[in-house]
């Protein structure tokens, strides 16, 4: 709800999301709305007031002379943009909002986001405009501009826990997070993604606990071999008796939405999950959904990805002695041709991973890395740019979080790269496009409070993943989903591309005019096309599809730029 009502000596021109209130500023915003409960909590708190206030929201409030105060949840679910200028601090909820003639495409962020497949705040794709990180305000007074976090993540760390009696307080906690966000609506305006996964079938299993009637539950497959997840999603379904609804996304579906997606967005976005949760929100909408429950979260909270036992394996190394690591291991395992003996390269490999500190080393397979920057864009493009900025912001998130252990930091710093610049702004983005509401009870502030008290070793045991959340769930869902492989709704492009006509000639046809704009390199994309993808297509298709999503959006938005 954007609005512009006064209460004393503030208005309230943005008061978006769905904030929560406790006390004397819950009871005044039931009966004059949020936007008087955020000036009264502005009036009493200052800078300090988010932290009165719970759920996902962005706000801007105006005082006198010119005062602005800007502030957006903890993970940036939603989001404000903001531009200094000679009359003061404009805004908005969206770059392009504030962006004119004077607001050229920043290099910097075009490499940012083939860096991150996202351009990472507090950059926008425009020079002089900026992002809120999340859980951070922005405050304007008296001609002088300070941006600080109200929030950083901060973790108990307790050695061991009682685990049924934590069990029962995360079952109620879980329990009350999708209760919460189901009001407001009548039970059949109620939907939910459904990818068959640990997370949303949590979901799926608590909308139909809590509200005493099934879900209606929306799931998309695809027809490749190695992407289809359906049968897991069926499963979900068939336990928790959801009405349950499925559709096949094909190459077809993607050359008509392709631009529509990459175009909805303020700024270039390369998640390619995007165009699948586009479609599964399209279908609930057109059942007459109004608000879709999603699960993101519940892996990054309570330590579900693969990379967070994968990055325990090459902490091992650090506890070896520095005598046999700097005397033998790494001199013989470094001398000529060692990298080509079969039982000794991936003794090479680990070491070369294991020396990379942390949070460097989870990038030693991102694609601009492993091929090279140098030799997939032009001179001209990296004379332009930092080619280190990307490495400087992912150190400072690291090292803000209020952490011991390195599966908490892990997690700290996923929240911000991977929830919110990447999956949060996929989910929230085309959901939007498909005009339909969207929430996240597993990011529910009492949850996030929660998984920082739980003990680290509930969360990454031994090697298991997220083994806490699994073992409190045992026994709600199935085994089967329990047990199975992340996956989600990863999309086969690169296959697709490589075997679709139609779909082929738009990725062509779209990355030669990032040769014509000077930024990508022609020899390169040659090799790209005709010899990498087609070898690789699920690696490099990736690589095709955050290219074709930045020339799609350049075409729209800045037509005429061009190194």
């Amino acid at each position: 709800m954007n609005t512009s009502p006064s209460y004393g000596a503030y208005t309230v021109p943005i008061c978006a999301g769905h904030p929560r209130f406790s006390g004397e500023l819950a009871t005044l915003a039931q009966t004059q709305g949020p936007a008087a409960a955020w000036a009264a909590a502005f009036a009493q708190h200052g800078t300090a007031a988010p932290r009165q206030v719970t759920g996902d929201y962005a706000v801007a409030i105006c005082g006198p002379e010119g005062e602005t105060f800007l502030a957006i949840d903890r993970f940036a679910i939603r989001t404000l943009c903001y531009r200094q200028g000679p009359k003061g601090l404009g805004f908005a909820e969206r770059a392009n909002e504030l962006a004119d003639g004077d607001s050229p495409v920043d290099p910097q962020a075009i490499f940012d986001y083939l860096f991150f497949h996202a351009i990472p705040s507090p950059r926008t794709i425009f020079k002089g405009i900026l992002r809120l990180p999340p859980a951070h305000y922005a405050h304007f007074k008296g001609g002088k501009l300070s941006v600080a976090p109200y929030w950083v993540p901060t973790f108990q760390e307790p050695r061991s826990g009682d685990f049924g009696a934590l069990k029962g307080e995360f079952m109620g906690i879980l329990e009350n997070a999708v209760k919460s966000r189901l009001e407001g609506y009548a039970p059949e305006q109620i939907g939910c993604f459904l990818s068959g996964g640990t997370d949303s079938s949590t979901v799926a299993g608590m909308i139909t606990q809590v509200s005493g009637r099934p879900a209606a539950s929306y799931s998309i497959g695809f027809d490749a071999q190695g992407y289809d997840e359906m049968e897991y999603a069926r499963i979900a379904a068939r336990r928790f008796g959801t009405d349950h609804h499925e559709y096949y996304v094909t190459p077809a579906d993607l050359v008509r939405k392709i631009p529509d997606v990459a175009t909805h967005y303020d700024q270039p976005f390369g998640n390619s999950s995007a165009l699948p949760a586009f479609y599964c929100a399209r279908m609930a909408h057109d059942d007459g959904v109004r608000r879709m429950l999603a699960g993101d979260g519940g892996d990054e909270l309570f330590g579900g990805n693969t990379r967070y036992a994968k990055q325990r394996v090459f902490g091992i190394y650090d506890h070896v002695p520095s005598v046999l690591r700097k005397g033998f291991l790494e001199p013989v395992l470094g001398l000529p041709g060692m990298d080509r003996i079969p039982i000794v390269k991936k003794g090479v490999s680990y070491i070369e991973q294991a020396r990379v500190p942390m949070p460097e080393r989870t990038e030693m397979y991102n694609l601009l890395i492993r091929l090279g920057a140098d030799q997939v864009l032009t001179p001209a493009f990296l004379a332009r740019v930092d080619q280190r900025a990307p490495h400087a912001l992912q150190k400072e998130v690291w090292n803000a979080a209020q952490a011991s252990t390195q599966i908490n930091r892990m997690l700290a710093f996923d929240w911000r790269f991977t929830l919110a610049e990447n999956d949060l702004p996929k989910v929230v983005g085309t959901t939007r496009l498909a005009e339909v509401d969207v929430a996240f009870p597993l990011l529910d502030d009492a949850l996030l409070d929660f998984s920082c008290t739980l003990p680290p070793e509930f969360k990454l045991k031994g090697f298991k993943l997220r083994w806490f959340f699994k073992e409190a769930l045992r026994g709600f869902l199935p085994d089967e989903i329990i047990t199975k492989k992340k996956h989600g709704f990863g999309l086969p492009f690169g296959v697709w591309a490589c075997k679709d006509a139609a779909l082929r000639q738009l990725a062509g046809d779209t990355l030669n005019a990032l040769v014509r704009r000077n930024i990508l390199d022609e020899k390169f994309l040659r090799s790209l096309t005709t010899e990498l993808l087609p070898a690789y297509p699920g690696y490099y298709g990736e690589l095709v599809w955050i290219l074709m999503m930045l020339e799609q959006w350049l075409q729209k938005y800045a037509p005429d730029f061009r190194v």
